[in-house]
């Protein structure tokens, strides 16, 4: 996805552990490690990784983008900060709508007090949706 090898992809993670708290990113243990190798019949013991690979979340695949100096790592970190212009653009007209709201109560008498309540609870953002299980591997705290 980035364009470097694995080799580089590590050793950038390890220059700047500090970017990737337990929640963005995780190693996996010996025995994860060893039923992945299993699971996938990659190579025995004297060929292959040597090491546990790490496994990394969505804000820790977002994390890698800004560490690597590859090509495709600085599109993919150029697209996350499209993304937040996107949803702040989104987000904008709300803003706006309730500022013309503010100022249509302030012009009609308390009759339609009722109606004005009725529209800023539409407004309000919905109840999160229940956690959701966790799936694939877990960091082991």
């Amino acid at each position: 996805m980035y364009g470097v090898d694995t080799g580089a992809l590590v050793r950038a993670v390890k220059r700047n552990l500090d970017r990737f708290p337990n929640d963005f990113m995780f190693q996996l243990s010996p025995k994860e490690f060893e039923d992945l190798r299993c699971h996938f019949g990659t190579s025995s013991s004297w060929g292959g990784r040597r090491y546990p690979p790490f496994a990394f979340t969505e804000q820790g695949v977002a994390m890698l983008s800004s560490v690597l100096r590859s090509k495709g790592a600085i599109r993919v970190n150029v697209e996350i900060m499209r993304a937040f212009v996107r949803l702040r653009r989104m987000l904008a007209p709300h803003k706006e709508l309730a500022r013309r709201l503010d100022e249509l109560e302030l012009r009609y008498d308390g009759k339609f007090k009722i109606v004005f309540e009725a529209i800023r609870e539409l407004m309000e953002p919905c109840e999160e949706d229940p956690p959701r299980p966790r799936i694939g591997f877990h960091a082991r705290e």
